[in-house]
C-alpha cells in the first residue's frame, strides 16, 4: 500500500468521523469524508448492520472510484426485542435527530426496572478496495451496558447520554473521547481493522 492511499468514509456523521480519525490517525493513508467528493447519502435498505454498511461503502466506491469504508452501528435494547437496532439513527423519524431519538427511547422504556434495561451498542465496519470487491474486510465490535432513566453527560453523540457503562459507573457521554475510543463498539472494530488493513490494501 502506498503512503498516499485515499479512502473515502461513507458517512456524513461528524461524530463517527471524529472517532474513526482519532483511532486510525497513525495509519499510512488519508481518510476523507464522502462529502468532499459530493457523494450523497444512499438509502439504507438492508436488514442488518452488515448489509447497510456494504450498501454505503459500495455506493461511495462507485461514485468516487476509490477504496471506501463504511460504518453501520446502532443500539439494541433487550426490553424492546432489540429495537431500535438498524433503525437507531432514524428511530424518531427523518431527519435524524439525536434528542428526538433519545426522548423516544426513554418513553418506550418508561417504568421498566433497571434489570430489564440491558442494551448493547453494535458496530460493523466494512472496507472495500473497489466497488466490485467481492471479499470486503468486515470488522465488528459490541459494547454492553444498560439504558438509564434520564440523559447524563455532554460528550459523544447519538445515544451516548443514555448508555450506562457499568465498569466506569457513568454514561458513555460522561467518558472522555479517549476513554470511549478505548472501550466502545466502534473502537473495538477499528482496532481490528487497523491490524488487518495494510495487508488488505497491499494489492491496490
Amino acid at each position: 500500500m502506498s503512503t498516499d492511499t485515499t479512502i473515502v468514509l461513507a458517512s456524513g456523521n461528524r461524530g463517527k468521523l471524529r472517532e474513526i480519525q482519532a483511532v486510525l490517525a497513525n495509519q499510512p493513508y488519508t481518510l476523507v469524508p464522502q462529502s468532499e467528493y459530493a457523494v450523497e447519502d444512499v438509502e439504507e435498505t438492508g436488514l442488518s448492520f452488515v448489509e447497510n454498511a456494504l450498501i454505503k461503502a459500495r455506493h461511495a466506491a462507485q461514485v468516487t472510484g476509490l477504496p471506501a469504508m463504511a460504518d453501520d452501528s446502532g443500539i439494541e435494547v433487550d426490553y424492546l426485542n432489540g429495537a431500535p437496532g438498524i433503525y437507531s439513527a432514524r428511530y424518531a423519524g427523518q431527519p435524524c435527530d439525536d434528542r428526538a431519538n433519545n426522548d423516544k427511547l426513554l418513553d418506550a422504556l418508561r417504568g421498566a426496572p433497571a434489570e430489564q434495561r440491558t442494551a448493547r451498542f453494535q458496530c460493523v465496519l466494512v472496507l472495500l478496495r473497489h466497488a466490485d470487491d467481492a471479499m470486503p474486510l468486515i470488522c465488528t465490535g459490541t459494547w454492553d451496558g444498560r439504558i438509564v432513566e434520564s440523559a447524563s453527560g455532554d460528550n459523544g453523540f447519538g445515544y451516548d447520554p443514555l448508555f450506562y457503562v457499568p465498569d466506569h459507573a457513568c454514561t458513555s457521554a460522561e467518558l472522555s473521547p479517549d476513554q470511549k475510543n478505548r472501550i466502545s463498539h466502534r473502537g473495538q472494530a477499528l482496532r481490528k481493522l487497523s491490524t488487518d488493513i495494510k495487508k488488505f490494501l497491499a494489492h491496490l
